[in-house]
């Protein structure tokens, strides 16, 4: 007997998820553990609600709701749309639990101790007329990379390019359309993943059982275009997990939120 571990994609908290959402990552996922299970294993099937970020503020805005209570609303809807379904989950969680809070706290704190984060002051796009920081889906423009006039200060829907809001063209925000807009210096914690790549790519060679596409994919990801490159894990957002180290503050990120592409990812374990 196995023990199994089977995870889904976690689904964006903001509206109801759609057939395709089920079909492509949800069914799959629990076919695999209902046939594990028929064969014997011990499985764990988890799943959770991706709670943080730009799209709950955006979504909890359009509602005209808090965005924790947003949040707790539609985690109970698509926990019953699960049921619905009948997806055999072990766990449905939520990326704002005060379990997730305490891992990526913990996890944070492991890498800096190992020198895998360092703290850079940079230029922000700064909204005049919303008197905030405009990171991620606060921001839109034109990618400087294919053209398309509705990129994100994330990424660029268009050609998967990642992006910061410093790279668009012509950028206003998402707020209120201004583009009454100005660099403000602020600080932020940035994981160092260049200097994974070596043992990253070790890695990924090591799984000798792993499927060819699966092995391509990853390795597209190591050397493709710009190849890995360090990551801002901070935002300047009001919602989110809090910047510490472990349990103890982190000196000069007070007020700031650990980044949702940072805490999802910890959300699967």
């Amino acid at each position: 007997m196995a023990r199994i571990l089977i995870t889904s994609a976690i689904p964006y908290i903001n509206g109801i998820k759609h057939l395709g959402n089920l079909v492509g990552s949800q069914l799959p996922a629990d076919l695999f553990a209902r046939y594990n299970r028929a064969r014997g294993h011990e499985v764990m099937f988890i799943c959770a609600t991706d709670e943080h970020g730009t799209p709950a503020e955006l979504a909890a805005a359009k509602a005209g709701q808090p965005v924790a209570e947003y949040c707790a609303e539609m985690h109970e809807v698509q926990k019953k749309l699960a049921e619905g379904f009948r997806l055999s989950f072990d766990h449905f969680g939520r990326s704002s639990s005060a379990r997730n809070h305490r891992l990526t706290q913990h996890f944070a704190g492991r890498l800096a101790d190992n020198g895998l984060i360092r703290e850079v002051s940079e230029k922000m796009v700064f909204s005049i007329d919303d008197n905030r920081f405009l990171p991620d889906r606060y921001i839109e423009g034109t990618c400087p990379n294919c053209g398309y006039d509705s990129a994100r200060g994330d990424q660029c829907d268009n050609c998967t390019k990642q992006l910061d809001p410093t790279d668009l063209i012509n950028p206003h925000s998402t707020i209120s359309g201004s583009t009454n807009l100005e660099m403000r210096e602020t600080k932020h914690l940035y994981l160092m993943q260049r200097a994974l790549k070596e043992k990253i790519a070790d890695w990924i060679d090591s799984k000798t059982d792993w499927p060819l596409l699966t092995t391509s994919i990853a390795r597209k990801w190591l050397n493709d275009g710009d190849g890995l490159q360090d990551r801002g894990i901070t935002r300047d957002l009001h919602w989110g997990i809090p910047v510490q180290k472990g349990d103890q503050p982190w000196p000069g990120m007070e007020g700031k939120v650990f980044y949702v592409w940072f805490d999802a990812p910890i959300g699967y374990i």
